[in-house]
């Protein structure tokens, strides 16, 4: 079961959040799932069984903007530590982990570096690297598709608007496994994406011009035992990117899958979450 929520923040704006525990009785670990763009915050349901035989509980939330939660136009990715910190606090959690994907990759790793006394271990699936990544050529392997939208989001917010209201065509370019996995059990994502697609581009603009503006956080700030997944024919966010975090993040693991695109990377899920409860068990 996940219980729903919504929770009023301190500025007077709700967060939607979701929660599979039992409320404050529930002593397991808790791990707070990131979501990608666009997306709602639902927890992974193709990760519950795992979760449960590892005893691990979820956590999560709409990012402003996306389902039941108030916009917050302007937001930078470390916003997501404040928001994260504040859901926690309601449920009575002190201590948690994070997971997140694609877009939802550099909230989880804000998490991490901005509250090191309070993450636990941290999965970083298909994540971007920051915009200003010295040494990397963000662009570099990316879908034309997805170039065009994110050097959109660079120009600023209006040149986002007008290629959002152009109707160009984003293709991720996905490759015969994600089809694959999209077909199989994390058909689930259609249920996050649809919704959230729906709703209009104003969530997915504010999470775009995030990503290529200033994070907030320098990710090697974190101190948490860290995975990170990366599919190498992934064209929606190219492996070099995990491969910049593995070298600037201190005590990170890189997992890359030579066949794995941007959705099938997420079948290492289960594996990674089971590997991560262990580096939280053994940090050396």
């Amino acid at each position: 079961m996940t219980r729903e929520f919504d929770l009023r923040l301190g500025d007077g704006r709700t967060l939607h959040a979701y929660d599979t525990g039992d409320g404050r009785a529930d002593d397991r670990l808790a791990v707070v799932w990131h979501h990608g763009t666009p997306n709602l915050g639902s927890p992974p349901a193709p990760l519950f069984a795992a979760a449960d035989r590892l005893g691990l509980r979820w956590v999560s939330y709409d990012r402003p903007g996306y389902g039941g939660s108030t916009p917050d136009p302007g937001r930078d990715v470390a916003s997501a530590a404040a928001c994260t910190a504040a859901v926690a606090d309601a449920l009575g959690i002190e201590r948690f982990a994070v997971v997140g994907h694609s877009g939802g990759g550099p909230h989880a790793l804000a998490c991490a570096a901005l509250l090191p006394e309070r993450v636990a271990g941290v999965i970083a699936a298909a994540s971007l690297a920051p915009y200003d990544a010295e040494g990397l050529d963000w662009y570099a392997g990316m879908a034309d598709s997805g170039v065009a939208s994110l050097r959109a989001a660079a120009a600023g917010r209006e040149a986002k608007k007008r290629h959002e209201r152009s109707g160009a065509e984003y293709d991720p370019e996905f490759t015969p496994d994600d089809l694959a996995a999209l077909a199989g059990e994390w058909h689930w994502l259609h249920s996050v994406v649809g919704p959230a697609a729906a709703a209009g581009p104003a969530a997915l603009i504010d999470d775009d011009l995030a990503y290529v503006h200033p994070w907030g956080f320098d990710p090697a700030r974190i101190t948490a035992p860290l995975l990170l997944l990366h599919g190498e024919r992934d064209r929606v966010v190219p492996a070099a990117h995990g491969a910049w975090l593995a070298r600037h993040c201190p005590g990170a693991e890189l997992r890359l899958t030579p066949e794995d695109g941007h959705v099938s990377v997420l079948t290492g899920a289960a594996d990674a979450l089971a590997r991560l409860c262990e580096r939280m068990a053994d940090p050396a």
